[in-house]
């Protein structure tokens, strides 16, 4: 089923230019959505420190005071907030530093409101849980699809919706490679011509938080220039030998 934007839907646009925060309120209203503005990281943090919280987050990566990387590291302190970094540094190390901030996604100055709106729906249907059923191991990990949860024993780690995307992703085709494109297409959802960074950064998120030794993963595995694999030590008994 399809993500129906509605005027429930609210976002949290954190921009500092007046002219560019004003254009996309009225764009994105004119899309359906509530839109809630801050003009600088501080106001955004007092916004979101006042329950509900919006539905997703539009946050300028270059704010007076507290930066968007900041306000974005924050942000994920506090749990799975969705997170679009808007951005005028298209340098590949300045949109990794978002993303390894926490963002899920990012679109670039001067922003075309189709396609942020066209992100943020494909965002939002992304933090749905999963239409799967089922409960999938890997290692010594539970993942419990339909519930968004990552076991190892009792204890749960944590991960954004974007990230247990992924892992379901990957663990549904344990064994098998999944392509670059195959998990953009999957998990984003949206075109992404080639940029591969998204994907790139979000592995090493995740292998973070779900390997025993991220330097050396054995739960998700590179199949170098094509894409990544789900494994369990088990499928390989050989190799303890």
């Amino acid at each position: 089923m399809e993500y129906d934007a509605g005027v429930t839907t609210t976002l949290l646009l954190v921009e500092d230019d007046p002219r560019i925060r004003g254009a996309l309120r009225l764009a994105l209203t004119d899309e359906g959505y509530r839109v809630v503005e801050a003009a600088t990281g501080e106001q955004a943090l007092e916004l979101l420190a006042d329950p509900p919280d919006p539905d997703v987050v539009l946050l300028d990566l270059m704010l007076p005071g507290i930066d968007g990387l900041q306000v974005c590291t924050r942000i994920r302190e506090r749990g799975d907030l969705p997170i679009i970094m808007v951005t005028a540094r298209t340098a590949s190390h300045e949109v990794i530093a978002g993303l390894e901030a926490g963002a899920d996604d990012y679109v670039t100055k001067p922003v075309d409101a189709g396609e942020l709106a066209a992100r943020i729906r494909a965002l939002l249907r992304r933090t749905r849980v999963t239409d799967q059923d089922n409960t999938i191991d890997l290692g010594d990990l539970t993942i419990r699809a339909a519930e968004g949860r990552v076991l190892r024993g009792t204890d749960e780690i944590p991960l954004t919706k974007t990230e247990f995307r992924l892992l379901c992703t990957l663990a549904t085709a344990r064994g098998t490679v999944v392509t670059r494109e195959q998990l953009l297409e999957r998990v984003w959802d949206y075109g992404y011509f080639g940029d591969t960074r998204l994907l790139d950064v979000h592995i090493r998120r995740l292998r973070r938080k779900i390997e025993p030794d991220p330097s050396q993963p054995t739960l998700i595995t590179t199949a170098r220039g094509i894409g990544y694999r789900a494994e369990s030590p088990s499928d390989h008994p050989g190799d303890d030998q």
